[in-house]
């Protein structure tokens, strides 16, 4: 089999079956383990897998640069905030994450919905002017333009002196053996200390993301309350999650 016919292969397994496992792939092909791991490694430099202990997972269309995500399963986004909305209760402190999803969250909430919002996000701080009820803390830091948001060291130590109600957490990988993750390391430790300052963590997932993985763990899934998705409750991943699921 040609090196491209292996690739068209493997990326048709990966769409398919939901990830490879290397050394099964190789005994059905009848080929060496270590061609099928070279070929992965190939498809992971050109950002079109993500390499795991003993194989691949798709890699997530969400850590494409933040155009592309305003355009990327939006239905399934809306529903998604909008689920989430509706479990905000009115003068509930609140940190939104950064990302499409939870911008869509604040275009969900009512404009005279009472709250308090943390964000790291200048782009959430923005859109919520208009919400004449919402008192905003934005805080500061590096800024991470792929995501919009901050982070770094100054903005973790700014954190820790928060304390919320709620954090709607953006990831951009579920998996039930990698937990939740996302494309970058600063943004992951982002992510976990403003999980460690809130009473409840959920985790905003629309279906493009489960299943898939990138390279830095965020949280496990027992750190967390529920995931709030729109995937259809027979998702693989879904059922293999040990965690509550609350479906948009």
């Amino acid at each position: 089999m040609l090196a491209a016919q292996r690739r068209d292969l493997l990326l048709e397994r990966l769409r398919v079956d939901g990830r490879i496992v290397a050394k099964d792939l190789a005994a059905e092909l009848g080929m060496s383990e270590d061609s099928i791991r070279r070929d992965l490694r190939e498809l992971a430099a050109a950002g079109l897998c993500q390499r795991v202990y003993g194989g691949a997972l798709p890699v997530s269309p969400a850590i494409a640069d933040y155009t592309t995500r305003q355009e990327l399963e939006t239905s399934g986004k809306q529903r998604v905030a909008a689920r989430a909305a509706a479990l905000l209760e009115p003068g509930t402190t609140v940190i939104l994450d950064g990302g499409t999803t939870t911008l869509a969250v604040v275009h969900a909430l009512p404009p005279d919905f009472p709250a308090t919002v943390i964000t790291h996000s200048p782009t959430i701080a923005s859109a919520l002017v208009d919400h004449r009820e919402v008192e905003v803390y934005l805080i500061g830091g590096r800024l991470f333009r792929h995501s919009m948001v901050t982070c770094g060291a100054a903005a973790v130590e700014a954190a820790q002196g928060l304390h919320a109600d709620v954090f709607l957490l953006g990831v951009t990988g579920v998996h039930e053996k990698l937990g939740l993750t996302t494309g970058d390391a600063d943004e992951a430790a982002m992510k976990r200390a403003l999980s460690r300052q809130a009473a409840d963590t959920y985790v905003l997932a629309s279906s493009e993301k489960i299943g898939t993985a990138s390279r830095f763990s965020v949280l496990p899934m027992a750190d967390v309350a529920a995931v709030i998705t729109d995937a259809p409750a027979t998702n693989p991943t879904l059922s293999a999650l040990d965690v509550p699921l609350i479906h948009a």
